[in-house]
């Protein structure tokens, strides 16, 4: 049996809620009569919420750092040593392609080396005959200028022959591919016999050393949320499998179809249990400085849009003003703007006001 998302939960329980408030607001009110008594309400004094309260939403555990190994030329892939799960280290021998090519073009690197060097041990003698000679006067000038000269571009020849070995050994090299890290495979590209470009993703490592609980947290509970909080994360089948988590990303812009922000919060020292892609509940403590906690019949609508009657307690009447929700069950809304301390709320007789209206008050709620 799926069990409902707690997020999904609150926010279906917002949107009836919403919709019934709607409704009511939509009722025709009318218009106050001359000499008409003051409609009795009761009522409650805006205040802070009562600190202590939390919340809490799913997510799922993934490493901090994350690995894609690709080969740097394309080839065939001949061999691929690690499969999904398996543990790797430093070094060790991930993927190979077919090498037979790289290796001729190598020897063919190797074998142009020899050949200039040769040339360049013959270019240098003749270039030291024709120096001794020069200076006994037994040969013109132009003769040992063009023996400098053949020394000089056999030098290059070899420099040149030296730098495509190099190249050919590193494309040798390129042919099998090696982890930097240790870590745990947790995906992989490619198979044994494919011809691979270069950076295709072949194998894909979670790198030692941190995990994440990732989580999808509203706009308004981002607002709501002390700087720096502290989280505590446990696995959603075993509620004693506990870590300590701190916000370590947030992401700047929401999610395009469920307008919510994916946050990364780093587990302290998790336990072994705590695997990655684990389905986890992580708990944090809202900011109630910044949250007003009302009886659930406050709550009305004005102009499509959730709002409260705010009673004028010089001339006794009655204002609507929009607010904007956080939370919302049966008993209770938590309203994160729109009213301030001290403001009088009414909390029973909502339907049956209109702007301006007299009333008396009845006290506490």
């Amino acid at each position: 049996m799926t069990h409902p998302h707690p997020v999904a939960v609150r926010q279906g329980m917002l949107g009836l809620a919403m919709l019934a408030v709607l409704a009511l607001g939509a009722c025709k009110r009318e218009a106050p009569a001359e000499g008409e008594a003051p409609r009795p309400v009761r009522t409650v004094i805006a205040a802070k919420g009562e600190a202590g309260e939390r919340a809490t939403l799913t997510g799922h555990v993934e490493a901090q750092d994350e690995a894609a190994f690709a080969f740097r030329i394309a080839g065939r892939m001949v061999a691929r040593n690690v499969n999904v799960g398996d543990r790797v280290k430093p070094g060790q021998l991930l993927a190979q392609l077919d090498a037979q090519n790289e290796i001729n073009d190598f020897r063919s690197a190797q074998a142009a080396l020899v050949a200039a060097r040769a040339t360049l041990n013959q270019t240098t003698a003749q270039y030291q005959r024709q120096r001794i000679l020069l200076a006994q006067g037994h040969t013109p000038r132009a003769q040992y200028d063009i023996a400098e000269k053949a020394m000089l571009a056999a030098q290059a020849a070899v420099d040149n022959a030296e730098a495509q070995q190099q190249l050919a050994a590193n494309r040798v090299g390129f042919t099998k591919l090696e982890a930097d890290t240790a870590g745990v495979v947790i995906a992989r590209g490619a198979e044994p016999g494919e011809v691979v470009q270069p950076g295709r993703m072949i194998v894909q490592v979670a790198r030692e050393g941190g995990r994440d609980a990732v989580l999808d947290v509203p706009a308004q509970l981002l607002r709501t949320v002390a700087p720096d909080p502290a989280v505590t994360v446990v696995l959603a089948d075993d509620p004693r499998v506990r870590a300590q988590g701190r916000v370590r990303e947030i992401a700047p812009q929401a999610d395009p179809v469920t307008r919510t922000f994916r946050v990364r919060v780093g587990l302290i020292d998790p336990p072994e249990a705590m695997r990655l892609g684990s389905t986890v509940n992580a708990t944090v403590q809202i900011d109630e400085a910044q949250v007003f906690t009302l009886p659930a019949s406050a709550l009305t609508a004005a102009n499509g849009q959730p709002a409260v009657w705010v009673v004028d307690p010089k001339a006794l009447t009655v204002s609507l003003r929009n607010v904007e929700l956080l939370r919302h069950d049966p008993a209770t809304v938590a309203i994160a703007h729109g009213i301030d301390t001290g403001d009088i709320v009414v909390t029973a007789g909502v339907q049956a006001l209109h702007p301006g209206q007299k009333i008396r008050l009845l006290g506490p709620g």
